[in-house]
């Protein structure tokens, strides 16, 4: 049964896969399940050094570079390009530059999705929550267009030139651990980093996020190798690594023993009552 379960992430840019649910994409594809990526954007807007950009025509062509050594590294069965433009973070003029994702259409971007889902047909998608994980626009854009697109994809009178109807069976959006963003707001401090200035260009407020929850209805354990792999496709995101918490110190623990378990709400079919408790996605599927 497993060769023909299949498993879609829609993300927005490259190291969403990675940085992201790559430890539940790993062990996925360890399973034998087949597991894609259809990613927004290009990461055109991430900065990078001299070094990283080396051999490479354009910053967007790098980070595709990165994301295809982490597909591998995942065991991805493929990834699938939304084909926009990466639209930097929330105030960036970027957000509104021509073939920008948050300034696309919804109903474009939601085509583009139900043709992946058409194309591929999987019975498990997962996306971003409904803030975008820290509240980029192009997650949050990409988790309107999901979500509408999981609904669509069954109906044939919507997008009609995306191909045949086909309904996906469980819609997904991963949540971040509360208590890992809270004990990185305590630990952060403590290596002289301002929590409220985190990331590669110091523009995501952790403190902001930890009072944003979404329940957690399905639990997937990240077995040792899986944890490898989601180790290695990060690495292969070099140019996004500085300001990412270290392996090292008092938060490289924490994330080390957090980072066993990773955290879903489950959007489609809603949990029964508001609550569940699932370890495997394709639990109760035929």
């Amino acid at each position: 049964m497993t060769a023909d379960r299949c498993l879609l992430f829609v993300g927005a840019h490259p190291d969403d896969e990675s940085f992201g649910p790559g430890g539940t994409l790993a062990k996925y594809a360890q399973q034998g399940v087949k597991v894609y990526y259809a990613c927004g954007t290009r990461g055109e807007v991430g900065e990078a050094s001299a070094e990283h950009l080396a051999g490479h025509a354009s910053t967007g062509e790098m980070r595709s570079t990165e994301l295809a050594c982490a597909a591998e590294a995942l065991g991805l069965a493929g990834v699938i390009y939304l084909g926009y433009r990466d639209s930097g973070m929330t105030g960036s003029p970027n957000n509104a530059a021509a073939g920008a994702l948050a300034a696309a259409p919804l109903d474009e971007v939601t085509g583009r999705i139900v043709k992946v889902l058409r194309d591929i047909r999987p019975q498990v998608v997962l996306t971003f929550d409904p803030i975008g994980g820290y509240r980029h626009p192009d997650h949050i854009a990409i988790h309107n267009a999901t979500v509408k697109a999981f609904q669509a994809a069954a109906d044939a009178a919507q997008y009609p030139a995306a191909g045949p109807a086909y309904q996906p069976q469980k819609l997904y959006y991963a949540v971040f651990p509360k208590t890992l963003l809270r004990a990185a707001v305590r630990v952060l401090p403590l290596f002289g980093r301002d929590p409220r200035r985190f990331g590669t260009n110091h523009d995501v407020d952790l403190v902001s996020l930890t009072n944003v929850d979404f329940p957690v209805h399905a639990r997937i354990h990240i077995p040792a190798e899986a944890a490898r792999a989601r180790a290695a496709a990060s690495a292969c995101h070099r140019s996004q690594l500085p300001g990412m918490p270290s392996d090292r110190g008092p938060m490289g623990i924490v994330m080390r023993v957090m980072g066993r378990e990773e955290g879903f709400m489950r959007a489609q079919p809603p949990a029964p009552g508001g609550r569940l408790r699932e370890t495997d996605f394709f639990e109760g599927l035929v």
